[in-house]
């Protein structure tokens, strides 16, 4: 039985989750690395006493390289453990992550990948999301199927997705489908979706000038939740990541077929382990998101 490390994306920063890391070595080394790439505090950010322009964690721009930088470090920190993972798996920016635990590209390379991509993101607007609990599927599918402009961008659980699309047209699937609730996201564009078509272009050409070598463990893609080696694979799956839902719900279920009894979630919070919790009863969750969690003092040197 193997053990699986997840890596949650947007929607699981808050301030102050960095705060031990900030006081660790390699973490004040990380976070200088990439505030000098983006030009403003990141730690500081994370801290939430960051000054100026873009100072805001919830700014696309800057949680997507916080969420990088944070889960990377704690995977840096899992592999000077010599803990090893059997399957890699990361929601939306986690699978960035994902691609980075199992040696796909460096540090440098993934830093560099994510400020593109949040940036990217950030200016792609006129889009909405919205999170739906508790519903029935059959009939979800078929309201989406006969809307125009919108699609499931996250398939997370038999319980909860999230549509993405036009405002109009999120709007309407949002008060026709009976649903226990209804959470409009505050995003800056309808992400996972057709909407993005310019900005995974743009995305896709930087990743064809960088090479992905072949994963040292398993992954499995957002976008084909298979498991896979192939550096050539994983990148073309990458490419298609940001007009393509995220097929969680399916993810899980390769974990469970896979021979995973224990899914380990690398970064702040418990959001992937709650959907994991309540969709494989069988399957043992944990996370790793501090150095206490890791076993280790608030600094080690």
């Amino acid at each position: 039985m193997g053990n699986a490390w997840v890596f949650p994306g947007q929607g699981s920063q808050k301030l102050g989750m960095a705060e031990e890391l900030l006081d660790h070595p390699l973490g004040k080394q990380r976070f200088a690395q990439a505030s000098e790439l983006l030009g403003r505090d990141l730690g500081a950010i994370c801290a939430g006493s960051a000054r100026g322009e873009l100072n805001e964690l919830n700014d696309t721009r800057n949680t997507q390289p916080a969420l990088f930088v944070l889960e990377s470090l704690l995977v840096d920190l899992l592999h000077k453990q010599q803990r090893q993972a059997s399957l890699l798996a990361g929601h939306s920016l986690g699978e960035l992550v994902a691609l980075y635990a199992g040696g796909v590209f460096d540090l440098d390379t993934g830093l560099g990948l994510v400020i593109q991509r949040s940036e990217l993101m950030a200016a792609a607007g006129g889009g909405a999301m919205t999170a739906l609990i508790g519903f029935d599927r059959a009939e979800l599918e078929a309201a989406v199927a006969a809307t125009a402009g919108v699609v499931i961008a996250n398939d997370n659980s038999e319980a909860q997705v999230v549509i993405s699309g036009s405002p109009e047209a999120v709007a309407a699937i949002s008060g026709s489908v009976k649903a226990k609730r209804a959470l409009p996201l505050a995003v800056s564009g309808a992400f996972h979706s057709p909407f993005m078509a310019e900005p995974a272009a743009a995305f896709a050409s930087l990743l064809e000038g960088i090479n992905f070598a072949d994963s040292r463990v398993p992954v499995l893609s957002n976008s084909d939740p298979s498991p896979s080696c192939s550096g050539a694979l994983l990148k073309q799956r990458l490419q298609q990541q940001m007009t393509t839902g995220v097929r969680w719900r399916e993810t899980m279920a390769q974990l469970g077929q896979g021979g995973i009894s224990t899914v380990v979630e690398v970064g702040p919070g418990a959001v992937l382990s709650g959907l994991i919790k309540r969709s494989l009863p069988g399957v043992t969750s944990a996370q790793v998101g501090s150095l206490a969690d890791l076993g280790l003092g608030a600094v080690v040197a």
